[in-house]
């Protein structure tokens, strides 16, 4: 399938926001947070959820009518998104407000009744943008529970990594510490998931094929024309045009970007205890993340390709 850039950056900008803000939920339930780097940190993840909206409604073909979108609710996985998306952002920016009017600072963590909000809030904004594609039982790559899984995984080590590389650049050197194992742990996690994801979906065969779409019981039926004079939405968003070696070569690309790297980068800032490694491993899992994002769609086998074989 052809993959939307404004949909790569919204699944990836808003799960990192998400995962930075459930470090901070975290951290301040156990009473170890970042004091003076709370406010900055809270309003870059309020900034990050309005840009991945913004992002999304780049991919609306009328979005004065988006609202119209809850009203699905009841079976829709993308109108139950539309609806937990925006109360999380009132999280976020509400709890912004409140470290932001709170004197003196160490107060600003004393709010553990939002922290407590913001993990299931998290959570179940993760499920309901993955299940938005696990549900499509006809994309065998996407109708599996890992895809809810890499969905959350990769979005809490982002934001994992996000978090120590903003407290490094807000000089609390010992935040950037105490999260560094949790990032490389994370990290490795959701490197291990992806990997199963990435190990299933190159083994799977199509249920349908070309005699099951047509109904031409030959041995072997190939389609010579598109059956149109023109393209349509069909031949343009279901075909990304990359050829066969960018699909062989992306996995290893994004697996390095997103994983080896940081990992890599984050061991070396662990040893050493050298911060300004921290940009450079967010700035490596930022690139490979996108990656990844595009080829999840990019591997996706849509059914309906059986028709339009020709222009693959």
């Amino acid at each position: 399938m052809k993959p939307a850039l404004s949909i790569i950056l919204f699944t990836t900008i808003a799960g990192t926001a998400q995962g930075l803000m459930v470090v901070l939920a975290v951290t301040t339930l156990a009473n170890q947070p970042p004091v003076e780097a709370l406010r900055p940190m809270l309003w870059t993840a309020t900034c990050m959820l309005v840009l991945a909206l913004v992002a999304s409604f780049f991919h609306l073909g009328h979005p004065m009518r988006a609202w119209r979108a809850v009203l699905m609710w009841r079976t829709s996985w993308m109108s139950r998104e539309v609806i937990v998306l925006p109360a999380f952002m009132a999280l976020a920016g509400g709890w912004a407000v409140w470290a932001t009017l709170a004197d003196p600072p160490t107060a600003a963590a004393a709010a553990p009744w939002l922290a407590a909000l913001v993990i299931p809030g998290a959570l179940l904004l993760w499920y309901c943008t993955g299940m938005i594609y696990a549900c499509i039982r006809f994309v065998q790559e996407w109708a599996h529970p890992l895809t809810v899984v890499n969905y959350t995984l990769l979005g809490l080590a982002s934001g994992l990594v996000a978090s120590g590389t903003l407290g490094a650049l807000a000089d609390d050197s010992a935040f950037a510490s105490s999260v560094t194992g949790w990032a490389m742990a994370t990290t490795a996690l959701a490197w291990f998931t992806r990997g199963l994801s990435l190990r299933r979906n190159a083994r799977l065969k199509p249920k349908s094929t070309p005699q099951s779409a047509t109904g031409i019981q030959a041995a072997r039926v190939v389609q010579k024309s598109m059956g149109m004079t023109g393209g349509s939405f069909n031949t343009r968003e279901f075909f990304h045009g990359a050829t066969a070696q960018v699909m062989r070569k992306t996995p290893l690309a994004f697996q390095a970007l997103a994983f080896g790297i940081p990992l890599l980068l984050l061991g070396w800032a662990w040893a050493t205890s050298s911060p300004p490694i921290w940009p450079l491993a967010f700035a490596s899992q930022a690139a490979g993340l996108l990656l990844e994002r595009w080829f999840f769609f990019a591997q996706a086998r849509h059914p309906q390709n059986i028709y339009y074989q020709a222009v693959s």
